[in-house]
């Protein structure tokens, strides 16, 4: 099973499952990060961390660590993310 962290930059998922206990799941779930959604990584600094994704039309900058706790979807799963932004007349890169 993928996690975000493990997604390079202009690799695509969709979200499985968040992890995390307590606060920290909380406030994922706040930022939009929730199952079924489509998730991209923009970019990444050079050591790693942090991670800038694009996520439900905007940017979104994740602690490393935070970003291992969010399963991904890979694949066909992605493939059908795309479909969905063009369908929607969304950005699909």
């Amino acid at each position: 099973m993928n996690t975000l962290d493990q997604l390079k930059p202009g690799e695509s998922g969709v979200i499985r499952a968040v992890g995390g206990r307590g606060a920290l799941r909380r406030r994922l779930l706040e930022m939009g990060l929730t199952p079924g959604t489509c998730v991209m990584v923009q970019k990444m600094a050079p050591s790693g961390d942090p991670i800038e994704i694009h996520i439900r039309g905007y940017q979104l900058t994740l602690r490393k660590d935070d970003a291992a706790e969010i399963e991904i979807l890979t694949g066909d799963a992605a493939q059908e993310c795309t479909r969905c932004r063009r369908r929607r007349g969304g950005r699909t890169a």
